[in-house]
């Protein structure tokens, strides 16, 4: 039998490249307090995949549309004098999850597969799924390595970056797509749900750990892999459902890190380390 026709080895493949690239991508939703935005994207891409697969194209298509006209709108609304950032993602969240609600329930019989949608199907994924992580992964690593200086200095340093002429709104449109490449790429296996989870927790675990961004990338990257790993082993080992398993797994790694590195701090031999993150 060939190794792709084994579905549990498809899952493994797929938890592993979905698990790097959330945490890849969550270290900038973690640092640049985007955790609100990214939750509005993964449930406004909900709309994109029910009408994907009505219509019977790719729901990554569906999602990866819906996901960004959710940034522009965002990046749009927050610029305007007298609104907020929270305050436009509100209401992309509610408007965005609300038509997705309203085309399930305008298709006859189609509420079975919602379940895939909100909370993922990690077992079902396909050779082409795999393919599409591990692009979108390779992808978002290269834009992030290539435009790390505008982006760093945008998120930590808005007036420097602006006195040394980097236009600070391009940039921060260019990081929200980045994002809704990532939240969408791991929705099929994820759920739209539960995603944010495998996004941010990694990254927040990292966090506890060090304050150089290079460092805490791979503790991230490493962490999504191994929650999904974890997750995918506890949902065939004790039978529940895959997208959950996953989800518990990177908040047990989160509050287990926070745990620790409190115990680690609380060492009198141990020196508080300075909250800014450097490079």
């Amino acid at each position: 039998m060939n190794w792709w026709d084994d579905a549990l080895h498809r899952a493994t493949a797929e938890v592993l490249l979905a698990g790097a690239l959330a945490g890849l991508i969550g270290v900038h939703v973690v640092l640049r307090r985007l955790s609100f935005f990214s939750m509005a994207l993964t449930h406004a891409t909900f709309p994109g995949v029910v009408a994907a697969s009505i219509i019977g194209v790719n729901i990554i298509v569906g999602g990866a549309i819906a996901g960004t006209i959710v940034a522009l709108g965002v990046a749009t609304l927050s610029r305007r004098r007298g609104q907020n950032t929270a305050a436009a993602t509100g209401v992309m969240l509610s408007g965005g999850f609300a038509l997705g609600a309203g085309l399930v329930a305008s298709q006859s019989g189609f509420s079975r597969d919602l379940a895939s949608f909100l909370v993922g199907s990690i077992l079902t994924v396909s050779p082409q799924n795999l393919i599409t992580t591990a692009v979108a992964l390779v992808v978002v690593a290269v834009v992030l390595l290539a435009c790390a200086r505008p982006l760093r200095y945008s998120g930590f340093d808005r007036a420097g970056a602006q006195a040394a002429g980097y236009a600070t709104g391009v940039w921060d449109v260019v990081l929200l797509l980045v994002i809704q490449v990532a939240v969408v790429t791991i929705v099929p296996a994820i759920g739209t749900i539960l995603a944010l989870a495998l996004v941010v927790a990694p990254a927040a675990a990292a966090r506890q750990w060090s304050h150089r961004l290079g460092v805490i990338t791979a503790l991230a990257v490493t962490l999504g892999a191994l929650s999904g790993l974890g997750g995918l082993y506890a949902s065939s080992r004790w039978d529940v459902a895959a997208g959950a398993s996953i989800t518990l797994t990177a908040t047990a790694v989160l509050a287990l890190s926070s745990v620790l590195s409190r115990l680690f701090r609380s060492t009198p031999t141990v020196t508080a380390r300075p909250r800014a993150v450097s490079a």
